[in-house]
């Protein structure tokens, strides 16, 4: 974590600098202004650590607005450096194109304050785009079919909520509309992979009841994510539990003997060695196999012993283009996988938004899987 931490403000407050060096550039202002735009921009950048400060310290009222007004700035900022990079690599091509064919390329150099105008006008249109798209909440249809259910069930429908996030951001209102698409679906199971709470849980205890009025017929199941981990683990499975679910840690069970279903902690949390091993074990082999994980990870040695992975973590990407960064270090980021062995895997992009309430194509979904019978 404070690794993750160190890491975190190198980036985020090299971002900052580059901000300043382009708005100097743009408006060459003196120095009063100078450390004023610093000032400011030191205070954004360390905005999300005051945030947390101020929630445990009960200034929910502080905590609210540094959290808008921090992840707000947090979107822009990445907005605006994407654009501005862009160009900057623009210019760099063509400067490179006309010193190799001896052209002169002034002509299509865009000016400074010109540049720094686009990428400002670029931020504030995405940024507003963005806020629209994470606020609508769609439904992503999965149907496989299977030789695995009781010859009873003509269909079996499972519900998952994924990265939903609950905290200073994502409260009532958000919750009410994932929880609209979920009752939509009539699920006969309704899943968590992880990251269902992002904020300190004492404030979270009115969010309890619509969790908790979600009553599908073969249960509510769900895993720790690493912001479980974050906010205080106890804590975050106490809600977690008062909200119906039942919290699978290295275990499995074969809900309304119809369908197994097994989940492990994310590797944030501490586990004992081959909890993932551990819950897939001694489930009835002639039942169809969900294994819960937080993170879309495959381990080789479990693929083949369930038929499929419900995943979250990765958002998609949340903000273009910062899912091309993820997609290096989660291959399996969005979507419907086949794997090995007649395993699959399922990646939600999750329901809610982590840092800034924003989504730039990578829309958030409530992902509902329909079992049928093969045939």
């Amino acid at each position: 974590m404070n690794l993750f931490l160190l890491v975190f403000f190198l980036v985020y407050g090299g971002t900052h600098a580059y901000f300043f060096v382009k708005a100097r550039g743009a408006f060459g202002f003196g120095p009063s202004i100078g450390t004023l735009l610093a000032f400011f921009l030191a205070l954004m950048a360390i905005a999300p650590v005051l945030v947390r400060i101020t929630e445990r310290q009960g200034w929910e009222f502080t905590a609210c607005f540094l959290a808008w007004t921090g992840y707000l700035w947090m979107g822009l900022l990445f907005f605006f450096f994407s654009a501005s990079l862009a160009m900057d690599l623009f210019h760099l091509v063509l400067k490179g194109g006309g010193t190799l064919l001896q052209r002169d390329p002034s002509l299509l150099i865009i000016g400074r304050r010109a540049a720094f105008g686009i990428a400002a006008a670029y931020a504030v249109l995405a940024c507003l785009s963005s806020y629209m798209e994470a606020r609508h909440i769609r439904s992503r249809r999965i149907v496989i079919p299977t030789t695995k259910l009781p010859a009873t069930i003509p269909k079996l429908t499972i519900a998952q909520i994924s990265d939903v996030h609950l905290g200073l951001i994502v409260r009532k209102e958000r919750l009410e509309n994932i929880l609209a698409r979920v009752r939509e679906a009539r699920p006969d199971i309704v899943v968590s992979t992880g990251d269902l709470v992002d904020g300190q849980i004492n404030d979270l205890s009115a969010l309890e009841k619509p969790l908790a009025e979600l009553s599908p017929r073969y249960g509510k199941f769900a895993v720790t994510g690493n912001h479980e981990v974050y906010v205080g683990l106890d804590q975050a499975i106490g809600f977690t539990r008062r909200g119906g679910f039942t919290v699978l840690r290295g275990e499995g069970v074969t809900a309304g003997g119809v369908v197994n279903i097994a989940g492990v902690d994310d590797p944030a949390t501490p586990s004992p060695p081959h909890a993932e091993r551990n819950a897939l074990a001694g489930l009835p082999a002639d039942r169809f196999t969900i294994l819960l994980k937080h993170r879309p990870r495959i381990d080789g040695e479990t693929v083949g012993r369930f038929d499929l992975q419900l995943s979250g973590h990765v958002h998609g990407g949340q903000l273009f283009p910062f899912g091309l960064l993820v997609r290096l270090s989660y291959p399996y980021m969005d979507g419907f996988y086949r794997l090995a062995n007649g395993s699959a895997l399922s990646v939600s992009r999750g329901s809610g938004t982590w840092g800034p309430p924003l989504r730039f194509l990578a829309p958030p979904e409530v992902t509902i899987i329909e079992l049928i019978p093969f045939g």
